[in-house]
């Protein structure tokens, strides 16, 4: 009977692997150099808040167990925040404070990015992207474009496709030239 805790849930697996796989996205090194969020705490929030949300997003178009998928992975999101809070020497009393203005944060970029990635709007999502990843009025021009492409490629993945290769981001790089041409 003990030994049930010792088994691993595939299940589990599937949705750590999904995540481990948006986080490395969000770490590219072209996110930050190229496109210019800050390669700080802050920045490497913003860069996977924007990650899950795309993420999200591919999931909600799908069939079941999409949603369940989307509850788990979003759970994992949490988890991993909480523990990086813990890991950064946040006390105990502190944490749930923190946790609930990270909840508020990301679930506000979500909405925030929705509309405009709904609507194909370049300059509605690099206004957001501003606002949110480079904390300033100026739009985010080249990041728009690398979050509208990522959202057009995620959108062609098939369920079983996203677990099992993982999501499928654009080169960031791609983006960060043609914001300087």
């Amino acid at each position: 009977m003990i030994f049930r805790f010792f088994r691993r849930d595939p299940r589990r697996t599937t949705i750590a692997t999904l995540y481990k796989r948006i986080a490395t996205a969000s770490r590219a090194p072209g996110l930050y150099a190229g496109l210019g969020i800050p390669d700080t705490v802050e920045g490497r929030f913003e860069a996977l808040s924007l990650h899950m949300v795309l993420v999200l997003r591919a999931l909600r178009g799908l069939p079941e167990p999409a949603g369940e998928i989307a509850k788990d992975l979003t759970d994992a999101f949490f988890r991993d925040m909480d523990a990086s809070l813990r890991e950064m020497g946040v006390g105990d009393t502190v944490v749930p404070k923190r946790m609930k203005k990270i909840a508020a944060s990301f679930y506000g970029r979500a909405q925030a990015y929705d509309e405009p990635l709904n609507a194909v709007d370049e300059g509605a999502l690099a206004q957001a992207l501003g606002r949110n990843a480079y904390g300033s009025d100026a739009p985010a021009g080249p990041l728009g474009r690398y979050a509208l492409a990522a959202d057009r490629g995620l959108k062609t993945q098939d369920l079983n496709a996203l677990l099992e290769t993982g999501p499928i981001f654009p080169e960031p790089e791609t983006f960060a030239e043609e914001g300087t041409r």
